[in-house]
């Protein structure tokens, strides 16, 4: 369970330069904090609504903040601080919580490997051999729906690692793909086909290839965040 600092609320005024938020305390002072999400966050936050934010005491820090958690549109929570999934993944791996990857001896991080380059969030040992973990957050939900979806932008990275997953099971090399839904009121996740249709092509040729394909869900609020049920995957909408 991974224990948030002390958060602190605020109103979201706009987002802007990718990296930049503006927010307005309920005392209105008005702050621009660091946003670390590089994404388009579609759906996931909207202007006037809730925020997050730790604090640093750091005194060489250009922005005091750091935004963490989004009010979505929809009424859902969003932890939009994409750094904390691998931690989340990895603190969930060792507990035991996600299943499938139980029973490792060991766990290595940033491990490089493939044709293309790419670094491997996780790579677990395991008496049979050895199995590559690539972590995705998912913060993309929609109206009406309990299905969230990935990526909430073309993402060509994505892609690459797919095929690179993809020449691992072909080389029978345990692969998978894991979608860590950071997002309240979800029960399945599916490929953002409407967004990325690239992806969600890859991704089926990767599941024909033998990757694995797996997804939990989080229990999120102000306090903390943490990995606790297991979700499906749907290929096609």
């Amino acid at each position: 369970m991974a224990q948030f600092p002390q958060l602190e609320q605020g109103r979201l005024l706009r987002r802007y330069k990718r990296f930049l938020a503006d927010i307005e305390l309920a005392n209105g002072e008005l702050l621009t904090i660091h946003c670390p999400n590089t994404g388009s966050m579609l759906n996931c936050m909207r202007e006037g609504g809730q925020v997050w934010f730790s604090r640093s005491s750091d005194p060489k820090r250009k922005l005091p903040g750091t935004w963490e958690i989004s009010e979505t549109p929809q009424g859902r929570l969003a932890c939009i601080n994409t750094g904390r999934a691998n931690a989340l993944v990895e603190e969930a791996l060792h507990a035991g919580v996600i299943s499938e990857l139980a029973g490792f001896t060991a766990l290595k991080r940033e491990v490089a490997y493939g044709s293309e380059r790419s670094r491997i969030d996780f790579r677990l040992e395991f008496a049979s051999g050895p199995a590559y973990v690539e972590v995705k957050s998912v913060t993309l939900g929609y109206p009406d729906s309990a299905v969230a979806a990935f990526p909430d932008a073309v993402t060509q990275r994505g892609a690459k690692h797919l095929r690179e997953l993809a020449a691992l099971a072909r080389q029978g090399i345990r692969a998978v793909q894991l979608y860590c839904v950071n997002l309240s009121g979800i029960e399945a996740v599916r490929p953002a086909e409407e967004i990325d249709a690239a992806y969600a092509t890859a991704l089926r040729a990767a599941v024909a290839e033998g990757v694995e394909v797996i997804a939990y869900g989080t229990c999120l609020n102000a306090q903390q965040i943490r990995i606790d049920r297991p979700l499906p995957v749907l290929l096609t909408r």
